[in-house]
């Protein structure tokens, strides 16, 4: 387990350049890593986006450890094998800066744990934290640089390394018998925490600056899991989010056939997350667990006895309180042991290791690659846009309509563009009218009665879904005709405007209106939920959701599309009933329904295009680029080839890229004229 990094940008190249979202792909050379079978694998990932991979290496019956800087794997300090002897148990972290610390088991007939630091030259051994024998071992650092071990030394033990010395780290025994398939965090709250297997999983903390005679604390005041001796690959595993909410997940007892289960600790309690004894199949081992910034879970496991002893990845379904498999049923073309699981902040990742005869590393963008350029200019062309929305990155299929207009063509919250009217996954949020990202339009959100302040000014702290009696006690029922929704963010609301969610997608993005809706229709051929699908708008059947009870209606046989227009009953909608689609309905703004944005910049025609003449150079640049163009400028974003915005300094209509890693970059110019025009660029 490694300390967890900040957040950062950047771009990773791989072998296949690129890679679709969900799609496991060897991360540089395809095969092994290493030049003979290894175990103990360990993986590591910096701020800057670089990969350290550590394993027992049996060509050459010491520990190795292996960089990947983007475009290759390479020794780390320069050779294979740089510890005394055999290196089994092993732990692998990185600090803030970048600097690695390795430890292992000191071979036998030696005893005690060997501890390495690389500085960005070569490996130093510093004194050993142990010195007796130490099988499971785990390692962190703290964010002032101070390395934390654990050994499974009297009954465990924590040590901590600064100004030169191992200092004990709270009383010894912390797991009260013998420890097994330790692992360790720190969060950002001045804690460590350490998960351990012993008559149960446990989790315990501490102050990062306890000393010798501080006890631990056991969290929750209680065992995360059962207990089970399946033995040293029946792991357990401990994350921590960006908010030190703790998660860990462990096997399951033999009774309930060795299957997944994760825990989150609330601040009080450890509760379940999603199903208990999940997984596609029995005995399951080799665990870990990641976690994004925003909160979501990925865990891998490998069937010991069942499916060849491959390995799969899980990912947590917050909406359906389920796990689903991740990037197919399998990543393992055979049995995978020694699994290590973590997320990459700096291309939205997730990067597995694991041993499948040698070390194999491979990775999955948890997006689709996007260069976020506009669809073409015909009807029906597509293209794709990338931003944030429910905290997470994510990037969405955009289309040209036949009104010569860009649309989403997906509703917002969905999974997927609609394979049918009826397709669950293209559902996607239902968003009472006025009201923006704030977590009510999930479609397993809480209620709440109508607030004091019954309009957006009302909304602080509110993320449910606003219900009411009846028409006097819905959402935001004064029905005014001057009121709006078209504030550009939550700080533009007032008592008359709500925050346009779509905004959020970017430059020029809005809620349609009722006449962007009539215009649609007609030209689409739109008349019925059958139709609507066949659209290029590919709209679904995503039903509603009661205004008075919150209870769903119509899912797979209607279709309700807000427009940022009101109506005397509260807002106007576009409804597909069985035989009619029309865009001038109104209804309760506390209806749940759906969202379909359009792009207000959209309509320029091919002429416009032409006649703007746009130059970056020099391209390739080293740092700086320089923008002529025939037109003002209004804005300018550069991003990466995953998708993700880079924070860069424009000015003078010059980009400042010094400071990020080479690769390709999409410039796109967004002009006074509304028009934008993407580029793309080489960084050497």
């Amino acid at each position: 387990m490694i300390t967890r990094i900040g957040l950062g940008l950047g771009m990773l190249s791989i072998a296949a350049n690129t890679l679709s979202a969900q799609q496991w792909q060897d991360v540089g050379a395809s095969g092994n890593l290493s030049s003979g079978t290894s175990s103990y694998n360990n993986l590591a990932i910096d701020a800057q986006g670089n990969y350290y991979v550590s394993y027992y290496d049996v060509s050459v019956s010491k520990g190795s450890v292996q960089k990947f800087n983007g475009t290759s794997w390479s020794y780390v300090g320069g050779a294979a094998g740089i510890t005394a002897g055999g290196a089994t148990f092993s732990s692998l972290s990185v600090d803030s800066s970048g600097k690695l610390y390795y430890t292992n088991q000191w071979a036998y007939p030696n005893a005690g744990m060997e501890v390495r630091k690389f500085d960005g030259t070569s490996w130093n051994q510093l004194p050993n934290a142990f010195t007796t024998t130490t099988n499971y071992q785990a390692s962190a650092v703290a964010a002032n640089g101070n390395l934390f071990v654990y050994g499974s030394v009297n009954s465990g033990t924590v040590q901590r390394y600064a100004n030169g010395t191992w200092e004990q780290v709270g009383t010894t025994g912390i797991a009260g018998g013998v420890p097994y398939n330790a692992e360790m965090v720190i969060g950002t709250n001045g804690k460590v925490y350490v998960c351990q297997n012993a008559s149960g999983v446990t989790v315990y903390e501490n102050s990062l600056a306890a000393s010798s005679t501080d006890p631990w604390t056991l969290v929750g005041g209680a065992s995360a899991g059962t207990t089970f001796t399946e033995g040293v690959n029946a792991t357990s595993d401990i994350a921590i989010g960006a908010d030190n909410k703790l998660y860990v997940v462990y096997s399951s007892n033999a009774a309930n056939n060795r299957k997944l289960n994760v825990k989150k600790f609330n601040g009080t309690v450890w509760e379940q997350v999603g199903d208990a004894n999940f997984g596609i199949s029995n005995d399951l081992y080799n665990v870990s667990i990641a976690v994004t910034p925003a909160g979501k879970l990925y865990v891998v496991a490998s069937g010991w006895i069942i499916n060849g002893g491959k390995n799969t990845v899980y990912e947590y379904n917050a909406t359906t309180n389920t796990w689903v498999t991740f990037g197919g049923d399998f990543v393992s073309d055979g049995t995978a042991l020694y699994n290590d699981l973590q997320y990459d902040a700096v291309n939205n990742a997730l990067v597995l290791t694991y041993s499948q005869s040698g070390v194999r590393v491979k990775r999955a963008s948890l997006t689709p690659a996007c260069n976020n350029a506009d669809p073409g200019t015909n009807p029906g062309d597509t293209g794709c846009v990338s931003f944030t929305y429910k905290g997470q990155p994510v990037s969405y299929t955009t289309v040209r309509g036949q009104d010569g207009k860009v649309w989403l063509q997906q509703n917002l919250g969905s999974a997927q563009v609609a394979n049918s009217m009826t397709d669950t996954d293209s559902y996607g949020d239902l968003f009472q009218w006025g009201r923006w990202d704030d977590g009510h339009q999930l479609r397993n959100s809480p209620t709440i009665s109508i607030p004091s302040v019954n309009n957006p000014l009302g909304l602080t702290g509110i993320t449910s879904f606003i219900i009411g009696s009846g028409t006097s006690n819905y959402w935001w029922n004064t029905n005014a005709l001057t009121d709006k929704w078209s504030g550009e963010n939550i700080a533009a609301i007032t008592s008359e405007i709500g925050a346009d969610p779509c905004k959020a997608i970017g430059q020029g993005w809005r809620l349609p209106t009722q006449a962007d809706w009539t215009t649609a229709v007609s030209l689409e051929g739109i008349s019925n939920p059958t139709t609507a699908f066949n659209s290029r708008l590919k709209l679904p059947a995503a039903g509603n959701r009661s205004p008075i009870d919150a209870t769903f209606t119509y899912e797979g046989q209607r279709g309700y599309y807000w427009s940022s227009d009101v109506a005397n009953s509260g807002g106007k909608y576009l409804y597909i009933g069985t035989t009619i689609a029309n865009a001038g309905s109104g209804g309760p703004r506390a209806q749940g329904q759906s969202v379909r944005c359009i792009k207000e910049t959209s309509a320029l025609g091919t002429s416009d295009i032409r006649h703007i003449n746009l130059g970056i150079y020099p391209n390739p640049t080293k740092d700086i680029l320089n923008i002529k163009v025939d037109s003002l400028i209004d804005t300018v974003s550069v991003t990466n080839m995953v998708g993700q915005k880079l924070n860069v300094q424009f000015s003078n209509n010059q980009i400042n890229l010094q400071g990020f890693p080479n690769g390709v970059y999409i410039v796109e110019v967004i002009l006074k004229n509304g028009q934008t025009i993407p580029k793309k660029v080489i960084k050497n």
